[in-house]
Parts: C-alpha cells; structure tokens; sequence
C-alpha cells in the first residue's frame, strides 16, 4: 500500500515529516507486536517536540481522511488507512510529552470509544508529565481529558499541590485537588492545607 492511497493531504504531510519522524512509524508497522508502553518521562532517547508535532499533524490528517473515506477508498484501503492511522497514535502514545497530544489522542480514543487506550493514557499521565502540566489538563475544554487529569491529580502527593498553590495560574486547580484529597481520599494533611486557606480567604472578606 503506497501513502499516496490515503489522499493528497496524507501523502503531503507524509513527505514533510523529516526521514527520522518517518522512520519511526515504518518501524512500528513493520513490527507485528508493537503496542503502547507507557515510560517515565524523561525515559529513553531525548525527548523530541518535533517529532509529535509532526505525528500530530499525520494522525489528524489520517482520521480526517478515514472520516471521509467511505465512498472513496476500497475495502482493503480503509483497513490499511486505519492500520496506519492506530499505528501513529501508538507511536505518539509512546513517547509523547505534550499536554495538547495528549489530549488529541484521548480525544480520538474517547470518539471512537476504546475505553481501553483511555485507561492506558490515563496511566501515563502522572508518569510522563509535569504537575504544572497536569494542571494545564485539568483545564482543557474536552470534558474527558479534564476529568483524566482531575483525577491524576488527586492522586499526586500533597506536597507537591501544596507548591503548586504559589502559582496563579495553577493554584485552583491545585486547591481542588486538595479538597478532593481531604474529603474524597481522608488526608489529614490536605484537610489540614484547605482549613489554613478557607480561614485565610475569610480574613481577607473581611477587610
């Protein structure tokens, strides 16, 4: 099967990944047991920011074209098409370290419902990125993603929200987490942080 099945905007974004981007969906399709493997962030070869913006770019134009395909693709087609299309969210799955991918792939996952992939993401999250990053998640517009990483959040240690009230950006979502711990999880610790921050938002009411 040649790229140039999938259609002009496949084949053209195909030919603009650099050979090393390239390279790494041709070695998962050739390899008959490839699957995701969610790693620590940081794990393995240097992270390129690269390589998933053009993955990125190859899955939306792949599923674009799936979406359309229906009158203009044969059988065997369609069936390569979303061969290569799973293939490259397997790829990105494995080595990405972007919030906005993230959400792409659970996105596609949650369309197509495998609710599987989304428990094997959801996995990943608190291993490969950042709690700042987590927190960019947790205010993503997609309600899924949202709830990933209100959860992954939830769960990650106390201290570590606690560092996070100092950013004002962060700091709400990071409160909320807090509140979560306290009285969903029973942490005497958060409960403790969250009584120091409703007395201190009270003081300042009442100035």
């Amino acid at each position: 099967m040649m790229i140039e099945d999938f259609g002009v905007r496949v084949a053209s974004v195909w030919e603009g990944l650099r050979s090393t981007t390239r390279k790494l969906v041709e070695r998962a399709l050739q390899s008959p047991t490839f699957t995701a493997a969610p790693s620590q962030r940081g794990e393995g070869r240097p992270y390129d920011a690269r390589a998933d913006w053009e993955l990125s770019r190859l899955l939306a134009a792949l599923d674009e074209r799936s979406a359309e395909a229906v009158a203009s693709l044969n059988e065997e087609q369609e069936k390569e098409l979303r061969r290569v299309a799973d293939t490259t969210a397997l790829v990105l799955q494995n080595q990405t370290q972007s919030a906005e991918v993230f959400a792409q792939l659970v996105a596609r996952a949650h369309r197509v419902r495998d609710y599987a992939r989304i428990d094997q993401l959801a996995d990943t999250l608190a291993m490969r990125f950042a709690p700042s990053e987590i927190c960019e998640l947790a205010r993503s517009g997609n309600p899924v993603v949202r709830a990933l990483a209100q959860e992954a959040l939830a769960q990650t240690p106390t201290s570590t929200l606690i560092g996070l009230l100092a950013d004002p950006i962060d700091a709400e979502i990071a409160r909320d987490a807090l509140e979560r711990q306290a009285t969903e999880y029973g942490s005497e610790e958060a409960r403790r942080v969250v009584n120091i921050l409703d007395q201190t938002d009270t003081a300042e009411d009442d100035l």
